[in-house]
């Protein structure tokens, strides 16, 4: 079967730049006709220009064909969805066949037919001819047009077949989608243009490779033949200060632009460089994705995806795992990303059979290798955003991958080789990773990493920067580590950073469960919703993790001291004289003071104003925001912030005595009453319970007298408050195997029994909450006395047994009618955190309603928790609230289904509203680590079983 060779294609001409020309061009997108078969073996008479194709369907070009009806998705992270059998492919092939009819324009003489991408292996036609054949599919493939060109009405036939030979060297960890899902073009453009420009001591070097003349209006030069190298007085160009000059190449046929940025890629002593100076990537992987478009990602997405990175203070991007639409890189020199473009390679499926007959070191495939390699290298060649050029990704080691990097090497010196998947480093310039946990990072920082057999490789790989191209798997809810990753990246030189898998979840639009992942389609062979990892939500909403990114990515970090906030600059190409500083004072969560700070470019210790010595918990904030707009963000967008205490022990924070430009607004009487102070002395005050039939009354509270168990609260139906360690698994419980300990344990599954209910200076209830199956259990004492008007509880933890696991989450759980619908706390908001989480999150008064609370991941999980509260009241329907404050903090969760629903849940249409609100207040949860895909929860962030004490009040409201 001629798809299963493995020649990679044949009468394409030589690849070459994608450049901009003034050239003729014919745009051929648009509506197309269709017909899919199920098999490859079908008649190729449709590529004559005379068949009758009106009995066939209509599909835009560029698509995904089963993204529109015809057949369906199917998405497998490592596994290969057909027999390992290399080069053959199953004769259940689906095959599609499209048709497109067009009228040459008058005096149009010769000319190229280009096919930006089509997934796996593409047969054309033109008027009946066939040109050739062509696989890879995220690279351009051109066919030489002019000889079957004619006046007026042309045919142009494709046949696309999913799977070829092609398809072992492309399992990306993505839906298989084929289809022509980028653009087809007649042009009449043939240049092609290599433009060499550096930047070393404070000038830039510029020369070309190509046909014709030179010219950069804007300096000056004109006429510069290829193979001369001149210099000239530039800005340089760095993802920070993305400085590009207009470029034209004219020849005798046409002018091609070309956007040029002086800069110049180096490795020192084991340090990456751009421009001589320390490179640190703050990155992410990014697939092409669309949740209805799949990988036809339309401009406006694409200009989308960038301006949320930049935003975001993410600086670099690796093109996972393949060269992106060009118009991407465009962005990426225009707004400012370093750029790790990677080769359209992946063999990963290989490992499930111990890597044999991998086509990497088989020479059958090197023809296909080096096919792949060349036309990313000479498309992309001219972006000074492309940083490093990588191999491809796990495909295994072997004489093609080194045969890639020795011609890219050749071809273009002036950009570091990448590949992950040798880690003796043999063929390329960096050591890279994936998902190291923290320590061997450090230990790899320090250079004291567990060395190769080989001496010479070993001492060859100390050398080397160190990046992590994937790490923090960003699946659900998390990911965690992160702080800690970056202080390590910052801290020790060689290391260069790293990017976060990945940028989108890749859910697909669906009309009955939201958006779909692996398995929703019936595929017989997936991986569920391992493709929902992104930091971003389908419809490209940030996660909380996004959130969380951005603040650790910050390019500006602030320290305090007594009377000062030193403000230190983390860019590494350019000074904080583009930004605006400022100050604000809160005393619990009301506004009391702000005031601006100037900030000298080059960062240092500014003092701060003395603030009014007063009652209650009060924050310092300060900001760094943009002072003017910039091509990502208009002014005003904050990039950085920080917040400090200024009490501690009741002793004021001392500042200084200027006053200057601060602005002091005194607590309105309404404000002061709601500043969360105990009523009359707040001392406790002790009431025997009364006993009424079958109930027990404390301070406007009901208990039943059996279970002791809280049934009526100031006038409410209430459920509990029980304890809780159960929570609905996140993905990285799910992936680590911790969900599955949880469930052997029983945690999910707890009984109460009642050992006691006592009456006296208040209710004592004792219990002991234990799983079936196990003698393992808890002993909980819960005491409630009355305080005012509102009531305390005290609840006392004690581990009964030998608890060897950690526990998801210690609390306890209760239920409020379904009128409650708003919830206003100070605490740290205004997102969701957890132990090893929230760093978007800071300290104030927030208010959101129920279903505001909630985040939406596209596989339900425990989420929505807001740490670190003070006190919270819920509200709503008209009635009565209930204040609950912490002694002195708890965490928050409220929603309109149970902790059960949210674990029994796939899909958030799963997720229906009940008639209560069910409530946790926690006393901790078990961090969320990253082990969906990487390390596990740090030690610091785990939850162990051992005594605790968890108090609250609960007030009217």
């Amino acid at each position: 079967m001629e798809c299963e060779d493995f020649t990679p294609g044949s009468g394409r001409l030589a690849p070459r730049a994608a450049l901009r020309s003034d050239a003729p061009s014919l745009d051929l997108n648009g509506t197309w006709r269709f017909r899919l078969s199920p098999t490859a073996g079908a008649a190729e008479d449709f590529a004559a220009p005379g068949y009758d194709d009106s009995s066939w369907d209509e599909l835009p070009v560029p698509a995904h064909w089963p993204l529109h009806g015809h057949g369906s998705p199917a998405y497998t992270n490592v596994a290969y969805p057909f027999p390992i059998d290399p080069p053959h492919v199953p004769t259940e092939n689906p095959t599609g066949d499209h048709r497109r009819a067009f009228d040459l324009p008058d005096g149009w003489t010769g000319g190229r037919l280009r096919f930006d991408g089509v997934e796996s292996y593409a047969k054309v036609w033109l008027n009946g001819h066939l040109l050739g054949f062509t696989t890879g599919s995220r690279l351009p493939a051109e066919f030489d047009a002019g000889p079957w060109l004619k006046p007026g009405r042309n045919v142009l036939a494709v046949r696309v077949h999913q799977w070829s030979a092609a398809s072992y060297l492309e399992d990306q960890d993505m839906w298989w989608l084929p289809g022509i899902f980028r653009e087809v073009t007649l042009t009449r453009s043939s240049a092609d243009v290599f433009v060499h420009a550096g930047f070393a001591g404070g000038r830039g070097t510029l020369s070309f490779e190509g046909d014709g003349l030179l010219s950069v209006p804007e300096l000056g030069i004109s006429g510069l033949e290829p193979g001369v190298e001149i210099t000239a007085e530039v800005e340089p160009w760095t993802a920070e200060t993305p400085r590009l000059y207009e470029a034209v190449v004219t020849t005798a046929e046409e002018s091609v632009r070309v956007r040029v940025g002086f800069r110049t890629i180096g490795i020192e002593d084991g340090v990456l460089l751009a421009n001589g100076r320390p490179l640190l990537f703050k990155g992410v992987n990014r697939h092409e994705f669309h949740p209805s478009h799949g990988r036809a990602v339309p401009y406006a997405t694409m200009r989308e995806d960038v301006l949320l990175m930049k935003r975001h203070n993410i600086n670099a991007v690796r093109t996972s795992h393949y060269p992106p639409h060009p118009d991407f890189l465009h962005l990426c020199d225009e707004l400012g990303l370093w750029v790790i473009d990677e080769c359209d390679l992946e063999t990963h499926g290989f490992t499930q059979v111990g890597w044999r007959r991998n086509p990497s070191d088989d020479p059958r495939w090197e023809e296909a290798y080096l096919d792949r390699m060349r036309r990313t290298v000479e498309r992309d060649k001219n972006h000074p955003s492309v940083v490093m050029w990588s191999l491809g990704n796990e495909a295994g080691v072997g004489r093609n991958l080194a045969a890639m990097a020795a011609w890219t090497r050749e071809r273009d010196p002036s950009r570091p080789i990448h590949y992950e998947g040798d880690w003796s480093c043999a063929d390329v310039d960096v050591y890279s990773r994936m998902y190291a946990s923290h320590a061997e990072v450090e230990a790899i920082g320090k250079g004291v990493e567990d060395p190769l057999d080989d001496p010479e490789l070993d001492a060859r790989r100390r050398g080397m920067p160190f990046l992590q191209c994937e790490y923090a798997h960003a699946m659900g809810n998390g990911p965690g580590g992160l702080a800690e990753y970056q202080e390590l990246f910052e801290r020790y030189p060689r290391l260069a950073g790293g990017f976060i898998w990945e940028w989108i979840d890749h859910g697909l639009a669906h009309p009955t469960l939201g958006y779909a992942y692996g398995g929703d389609y019936g595929e017989p062979v997936h991986d569920g919703n391992f493709v929902i990892d992104g930091l971003v939500f389908p419809d490209r909403t940030p996660s909380p993790g996004l959130l969380d990114l951005k603040k650790v990515y910050e390019p500006v970090a602030f320290s305090f001291s007594e009377s000062s906030v030193t403000v230190r600059s983390t860019y590494g190409f350019r000074d904080l004289s583009h930004l605006s500083f400022s100050g604000e004072v809160e005393a619990e969560g009301v506004p009391r003071a702000a005031f601006p700070l100037a900030v000298p470019a080059g960062g240092g210790e500014v003092k701060l104003p003395a603030f009014p010595a007063e009652e209650g918990e009060r924050w310092l904030t300060v900001r760094a925001v943009l002072a003017g707009d910039e091509p990502w963000a208009d002014a005003g967008h904050e990039v950085s912030w920080a917040q400090v205490p200024l009490t501690a022990g009741g002793t004021p924070y001392q500042g200084t005595d200027d006053l200057s430009g601060i602005h002091y607004r005194p607590v309105p009487p309404a404000e002061e009453s709601a500043l969360g102070q105990d009523s009359a002395d707040g001392a406790a005050t002790f009431l025997t319970p009364a006993t009424y039939g079958e109930q027990i009354e404390v301070a406007g509270a009901t208990f039943d007298p059996v279970t002791g168990r809280l049934t009526r609260l100031f006038g409410l139906d209430v459920d509990g408050p029980a304890l809780e360690l159960w929570r609905a698994p996140i993905d990285n419980d799910r992936y680590s195997g911790a969900e599955w300990r949880w469930r052997q344990l029983g945690l999910d599954r707890l009984t109460h029994r009642v050992d006691a209910v006592e009456t006296g200076d208040g209710l004592v209830v004792r219990t002991r909450v234990a799983p079936a199956a196990t003698d393992l259990g808890m002993r909980v004492t819960y005491r409630w006395i009355a305080v005012g008007e509102g009531l305390e509880l005290v609840v006392d933890v004690e581990p009964d047994g030998e608890w060897s696991e950690p526990i998801p989450r210690l609390g306890v759980a209760m239920s409020l009618p379904g009128r409650f619908d708003r919830v206003t706390w100070f605490g740290r908001g205004p997102g969701e955190a957890y132990p090893d989480t929230g760093m978007a999150t800071r300290v104030g008064r927030w208010s959101a309603n129920i279903d505001e609370l909630q985040t939406p991941y596209v596989y339900p999980q425990e989420n929505g928790q807001r740490a670190d509260v003070r006190w919270a009241e819920l509200s709503g329907g008209g009635g009565p609230g209930v204040r609950v404050t912490g002694d002195p903090v708890f965490g928050l969760t409220a929603r309109r289904w149970s902790t059960a629903d949210l674990d029994r849940a796939t899909h958030l249409p799963d997720l229906v509203p009940g008639e209560r609100v069910h409530v946790n207040l926690d006393l901790a949860q078990h961090g969320v680590g990253t082990a969906a895909c990487g390390p596990g929860t740090l030690p610091r962030y785990e939850l162990t079983a051992r005594p605790a004490t968890l108090r609250l009040r609960f007030d009217p409201a």
